[in-house]
């Protein structure tokens, strides 16, 4: 009997995108469990090991950390390096566009409207366009994809979380950086990820 698969997160694509991307990829089944309130959260919060999504069970088995969920489905799927050194090429590259998604999360989070501004400006004008071109340039330099010189759960990340980037900044991330663009159009151009997309609840994040 094939192992049971339910991943739980908010109603968003969030960090949770990436590992939706990754199980229909690998053509396995699971539960789309989606919080859809802050009392649901409330309610089952304490449930979870940290107390955060996105949450993967199988067979009842708790994962949690976004990347390590990635990680682990993407040695599964035979998306893992070959070796220590190309394993830790995908985690450079996967840590550095966390790092870019992290920094832009500050500003949109930010209550403060005076102080969100600021960082919306430093974010947009000097963020993006430093990890952004590194990145550009990482694709090109290994063919096409962020780390090995092929296809990894990396790239995978990478497409499923800048859809949460694009959402913070509010435009195309990729739009003046053809390799990033190319890469995520790849991705979301294999018909199991483009049959989820075409299909997946609306969200804004």
């Amino acid at each position: 009997m094939a192992p049971k698969y339910k991943l739980t997160y908010f109603n968003a694509k969030g960090t949770a995108e990436p590992i939706r991307f990754l199980l229909f990829y690998g053509k396995i089944e699971f539960e789309d469990v989606r919080i859809e309130s802050p009392e649901k959260w409330s309610s089952m919060k304490t449930s979870t090991p940290f107390g955060q999504v996105p949450l993967l069970e199988i067979d009842g088995k708790k994962m949690h950390q976004s990347i390590a969920i990635c990680r682990y489905l993407g040695r599964k799927l035979g998306l893992a390096g070959e070796n220590d050194w190309e394993s830790a090429q995908i985690d450079m590259a996967v840590d550095t566009v966390l790092d870019l998604r992290t920094k832009l999360s500050e500003f949109y989070w930010e209550p403060d409207e005076a102080v969100k501004q600021r960082k919306k400006t430093t974010a947009l004008n000097e963020t993006l366009p430093f990890f952004l071109g590194r990145l550009d340039a990482l694709v090109k330099e290994n063919g096409g994809y962020l780390a090995a010189g092929k296809l990894s759960w990396g790239d995978f990340f990478f497409a499923g979380i800048s859809e949460y980037m694009n959402c913070v900044a509010q435009f195309d991330i990729t739009k003046d950086y053809p390799n990033l663009a190319a890469l995520k159009k790849k991705i979301c151009e294999i018909p199991a990820i483009k049959d989820w997309i075409s299909r997946r609840p609306a969200s804004d994040l």
